[in-house]
């Protein structure tokens, strides 16, 4: 796996979000999706990936 890139507040902020909607999700049944949550927090990784590879 690749290493994680240094995340911004505002990243942090936002993936800690996503995941406590996840978390509330998996409460809610197992056959609830959170396929959209997921790649919301994909891009967001993926975003700050880009941000390091600038020079």
């Amino acid at each position: 796996m690749a290493k994680d890139p240094k995340f911004t507040a505002r990243e942090i902020t936002k993936i800690g979000w996503y995941t406590a909607r996840m978390a509330k999700r998996g409460i809610a049944g197992e056959n609830v999706h959170i396929g959209d949550l997921t790649r919301k927090v994909d891009r967001i990784i993926d975003g700050a990936r880009e941000r390091e590879a600038q020079p």
